[in-house]
């Protein structure tokens, strides 16, 4: 057995023990439903070798870990316009904070906070029908996973319909200031559902290959961003991926991550690994409380992190 296969039969053993799993999302009412007890652990190494252990097999609702591919996808599509309509710095509050778009006039902080994955979903929308548009994003997320199996869980999608006045909120006031520029109910419809979409960790892990590997889809050999391009996704990863607790998991973990309040994490080692970690319950800022436990343990004993072991 690898070192590698050891280590993650070794965190995913430690895992299953650990008392404190923290608390499932219960403000997506159909996100209450999670299993509190699951626990998957996938990286997919440099040579494309899979190692995976726990519930690695088991779809979730990847939620805000799709604001990394709505990112890729507009940045594909408009460049480095995109950067006119939201920001790049850390914001320091909660993912769904209004405050920081009043003192900013509707300029999101940055592309991984609610506000900023809106506006990010707003440019791929682009005139385009709410379906045409979400069918492009579920055809790149089967494209950089090479599995045409995923899909966009329908239940979670109209449970965030029913209950995301915050959102709503967002979007209109980003409206107020021109930022989004298709209807409002069009921008948010497809939000809500590529937030929706289940994936698997190995599928996750597959997805996130690119970004470890310079743009480059493995197994396809295919470009899927600039290796410049991937290498600021990456950036805004580590600076802005688990919200107000960004710092923390840098400090910890030492590798660019996304968190999604549906209990997954992707992580990067660039050159090494892309990584996805799936525990439900969460911590105070809404990342995986036991997926943030098992990176830094993985990180730690495979020497991973990228300030040095």
């Amino acid at each position: 057995m690898s070192k590698l296969e050891t280590v993650v039969k070794d965190i995913v053993d430690e895992m299953r023990g650990r008392p404190h799993r923290g608390e499932v999302a219960s403000y997506i009412p159909e996100l209450a439903r999670a299993d509190p007890k699951a626990f998957g652990l996938v990286v997919v190494d440099a040579d494309g070798h899979v190692v995976a252990a726990g519930d690695a097999d088991t779809p979730f609702s990847i939620q805000s870990i799709s604001k990394v591919f709505t990112l890729t996808l507009a940045l594909g599509k408009i460049g480095d316009r995109l950067w006119t309509r939201v920001g790049r710095e850390p914001s320091g509050s909660r993912f769904n904070s209004i405050v920081q778009l009043e003192y900013e006039r509707g300029i999101p902080r940055n592309p991984f906070i609610n506000a900023g994955a809106i506006a990010v979903t707003d440019a791929i929308v682009a005139g385009h029908q709410p379906r045409e548009a979400l069918g492009e994003i579920l055809r790149f997320m089967r494209f950089v996973a090479a599995d045409d199996t995923i899909v966009i869980d329908d239940a979670v999608a109209a449970s965030e319909q029913r209950t995301g006045f915050r959102n709503v909120a967002l979007a209109n006031y980003m409206k107020s200031f021109g930022v989004i520029e298709n209807p409002v109910e069009f921008t948010l419809g497809v939000y809500f559902h590529h937030c929706a979409i289940a994936m698997s960790c190995r599928q996750l892990a597959m997805a996130g290959r690119f970004l470890a590997h310079f743009g480059h889809n493995p197994s396809t050999v295919l470009p899927v961003a600039t290796p410049e391009r991937a290498r600021r996704i990456n950036a805004l990863m580590l600076t802005c991926g688990h919200y107000d607790g960004s710092g923390e998991f840098a400090y910890r973990v030492g590798l660019p991550g996304k968190s999604g309040v549906g209990g997954g994490i992707l992580a990067i080692a660039p050159g090494k690994a892309s990584i996805a970690v799936w525990s439900p319950g969460l911590d105070a800022s809404g990342n995986s409380q036991l997926g943030q436990l098992a990176l830094e343990r993985l990180s730690k004993r495979m020497e991973w992190s990228i300030f040095g072991a």
